[in-house]
């Protein structure tokens, strides 16, 4: 995907996208938070074909649908996104998982581990965003954190597997 950036005085910012398939979306953010799209012809890319308006919090709902924090296609469970050195994962809790029943703080996700829990969806479908330290980390539900591919695998390890003989 190309995506070029203009800055948009008195207004806000445009951002202009061509994805891999060859379609153009302009994304127009004004200072005032709403937020238009635009989707243009393939045949002629000056001629927009299709447009939508959101306020500040829509977009930023439609944003988490399309970053996957209310849905994770099946095929991309195991992927992780890099970003440089950050890594995001989700990981499901099973109900032998050592983690069950402690909270964030009592885990010492960020002291212990050097990871965030950024996310937490449980097994209800209610999801709990950037959740504090009193969180219960409970039998069912994926946890999504953030952190170095090395600490990451290391959390995994000792909190969401069972310990082999245990």
């Amino acid at each position: 995907m190309n995506i070029r950036e203009t800055d948009l005085p008195g207004i806000g910012k445009k951002f202009e996208l061509t994805t891999d398939h060859d379609e153009k979306v302009v994304i127009i953010i004004h200072d005032d938070g709403r937020r238009e799209v635009y989707h243009y012809d393939q045949k002629d890319a000056e001629e927009s074909i299709s447009s939508v308006s959101f306020t500040d919090s829509e977009a930023r709902k439609i944003a988490s649908i399309l970053g996957g924090m209310t849905y994770k296609p099946k095929a991309l469970e195991n992927i992780d996104i890099a970003l440089d050195d950050l890594i995001i994962e989700w990981y499901k809790i099973g109900t032998d998982a050592p983690i069950i029943g402690k909270t964030i703080g009592e885990v010492g996700m960020r002291h212990h581990y050097k990871i965030n829990v950024i996310g937490i969806l449980r097994k209800n479908q209610i999801k709990q965003l950037n959740p504090g330290v009193d969180t219960v980390f409970q039998a069912g539900d994926t946890v999504v954190a953030s952190g170095e591919r090395a600490d990451l695998n290391r959390a995994y390890k000792e909190l969401f597997v069972k310990e082999s003989g245990a």
